[in-house]
């Protein structure tokens, strides 16, 4: 059992999720490129929209904090969720004209994969600190910020309120860096926003090149995983998880150790999702009290799930289907 992290007991929600509701337009036609691609699968998007579709497919209690368009597609959203059991009564619809993020994802082949983004006048991004209900996070376990959430502003303030009232009342925070460079102005904007959030945040999970960024002002930690652990462990983080794509995973502790996340034989049809449905189900092993090596393994098997499928939001696995890909390389010695 894992005793560096500590969620609270009995509370309605285990799990809120705060940022990023798009939607995804998946091409149809694989294996070529987007300009010669005539259909698309319409799916729900966002990186911390997907992670909280993961735990509440794993038997999670989930909700959301953020804000939709006035639209077919916000309603869509809103709908998708409900029919998922996730909590929505902290998801507002937004008046002021906005859009619903798109992203039109295209499948050249398994390793060459690309996005095409539609981020200007977005509804997520006009999430206001009003918008952030105290009552609703205290109601929580813990609480996901992404890291695009924090790209403009009023959605930025209203990340910071969050976090003041999730350490309140004891909700454990997570940060996913969720680093898209179409949202920044400058790597010094990315620089000051996500390290202030990363020092007030529990776990914090992000790819080499996103903790890179976060530490351009520190100095000659960049590539040295170990370091880049113990820099934001002396910050306070309880876990810290550096994610090297193909290479895997690997997650350090306040208490010094560190576990080499496995990786999974996948029949691969596109690269993105994975880090969402690693996270989705790594945090529920956490809060299940699993060992830090056993959530390692879920998420890894969660992300050859997804890895092989044509979806993100719709291929999050459940329990049965994540333990059934963990056995089956059990029994073939891999």
């Amino acid at each position: 059992m894992s005793n560096v992290l500590q969620f609270p007991a009995d509370r309605p929600l285990d799990f809120i999720g705060l940022g990023r509701l798009c939607v995804d337009l998946n091409a149809n036609e694989i294996h070529r490129p987007m300009e010669e691609t005539l259909t698309f699968t319409k799916y729900v998007g966002g990186s911390p929209a997907n992670i909280t579709i993961a735990m509440a497919r794993l038997g999670a209690k989930a909700g959301f904090i953020g804000r939709v368009s006035n639209d077919q597609f916000g309603r869509f959203i809103v709908h998708y969720l409900k029919e998922r059991s996730i909590n929505t009564d902290n998801i507002i619809t937004d008046l002021s004209g906005t859009v619903t993020g798109l992203a039109f994802t295209e499948i050249k082949s398994p390793t060459e994969c690309s996005i095409l983004m539609y981020r200007d006048n977005v509804a997520d991004l006009k999430l206001e600190a009003g918008d952030v209900s105290e009552d609703y996070i205290k109601q929580a376990k813990a609480i996901l910020i992404s890291g695009t959430a924090l790209a403009q502003s009023p959605s930025r303030e209203a990340v910071f309120v969050a976090l003041e009232y999730a350490k309140k009342h004891g909700v454990v925070t997570l940060f996913d860096i969720d680093y898209r460079p179409y949202s920044w102005q400058s790597q010094a904007e990315i620089a000051v926003y996500c390290k202030l959030v990363a020092e007030k945040c529990d776990v914090i999970l992000g790819g080499r090149e996103e903790f890179d960024l976060l530490e351009a002002f520190d100095g000659p930690l960049k590539q040295d995983d170990a370091a880049t652990a113990q820099h934001w462990i002396n910050h306070g983080a309880s876990i810290v998880v550096v994610k090297r794509g193909g290479d895997g995973s690997t997650a350090y502790t306040k208490d010094g150790e560190s576990y080499k996340g496995r990786i999974f034989p996948a029949n691969v049809v596109k690269t993105f999702g994975a880090g969402d449905s690693f996270a989705g189900a790594f945090i529920y092993g956490l809060m299940q009290g699993w060992s830090i090596d056993r959530c390692q393994e879920f998420g890894a098997a969660s992300a050859s799930i997804v890895v092989s499928s044509h979806s993100c939001s719709d291929a999050m696995p459940t329990v049965e289907q994540i333990q059934a890909r963990i056995e089956q390389y059990a029994t073939q010695g891999i």
